[in-house]
């Protein structure tokens, strides 16, 4: 099966390359708002990760993708068969970290990274503030994998913030809801019980890392650890509330992200 089939792989646009990895629960459709910004300068690659969205879900596995490793794989397989160079890779959230896994695995694939509302650990460690206890983790892992649809139903708001706009949180329920959950609870581990801090020292691509004024899955801090922990990144804090800034902020985020593309 071809790479565009497994990731329903979807090219828009012309210039700079502009690959978008979506974060867990979504699919390439959380980037909707962007994409006609980014493509009016940027031929935008939007791809969904195995076992998302229109993703061939047989081609899933559970070992394969109880690391983030795998998705990173995947990554790299796309940016093969499109044959793309000087990539900008954006990822958000849990995707962050797969782009630094990737960059790092492949540095002379990529032109720049842009990490958005990216968290290396969610679980605090001393020393380390990651905003969850890992009681809070256990506790937030065994709700999903009870009742994903009624998680889905709680979290979403609270992932998406903005509370005066409840039409966000429940973009995302939707979201949320159309992930199997078997697939949901495994990439649910996968995410939230992954360290990457090391990972972060490794990285040689030019970066960006982006964060929100307000975020309850990714606090200021977390945002200003990566950028501490890769040298020569850049830090900017949008004016935006909630873990999803290309749903609740688009024109910002979008901004943010063809300034650093031009800025090469």
């Amino acid at each position: 099966m071809s790479v565009r089939s497994r990731n329903n792989v979807v090219v828009t646009g012309s210039g700079p390359t502009v690959l978008l990895a979506h974060g867990f629960g979504c699919d390439q459709n959380l980037w909707s708002r962007v994409v006609p910004m980014l493509a009016e300068r940027c031929q935008v690659v939007l791809f969904d990760h195995t076992g998302c969205g229109l993703s061939d879900k047989t081609e899933w596995d559970a070992v394969r993708y109880s690391e983030l490793d795998g998705y990173a794989d995947d990554v790299l397989a796309i940016c093969r068969e499109l044959d793309l160079r000087d990539v900008v890779l954006v990822g958000h959230s849990v995707s962050a970290m797969i782009a630094v896994l990737a960059a790092n695995k492949e540095p002379e694939r990529f032109a720049r990274l842009v990490l958005l509302t990216p968290s290396p650990r969610y679980v605090d460690d001393d020393g380390y503030r990651g905003g969850f206890s890992r009681d809070d983790i256990d506790e937030l892992l065994a709700a999903l994998e009870s009742n994903y649809l009624g998680w889905s139903a709680a979290m979403a708001p609270v992932i998406a913030g903005n509370p005066d706009r409840p039409e966000l949180g429940e973009e995302l329920r939707n979201s949320f809801c159309r992930t199997d959950p078997e697939i949901a609870r495994v990439f649910a581990r996968t995410t939230f019980l992954s360290d990457n801090r090391d990972d972060l020292r490794r990285v040689t691509v030019p970066t960006l890392v982006v964060q929100c004024r307000v975020d309850a899955i990714a606090p200021p801090e977390v945002g200003q650890f990566t950028h501490e922990q890769i040298d020569g990144s850049r830090l900017v804090t949008l004016d935006a509330i909630g873990h999803c800034p290309q749903l609740s902020a688009p024109e910002i985020t979008a901004e943010a992200i063809l300034e650093f593309v031009g800025s090469r």
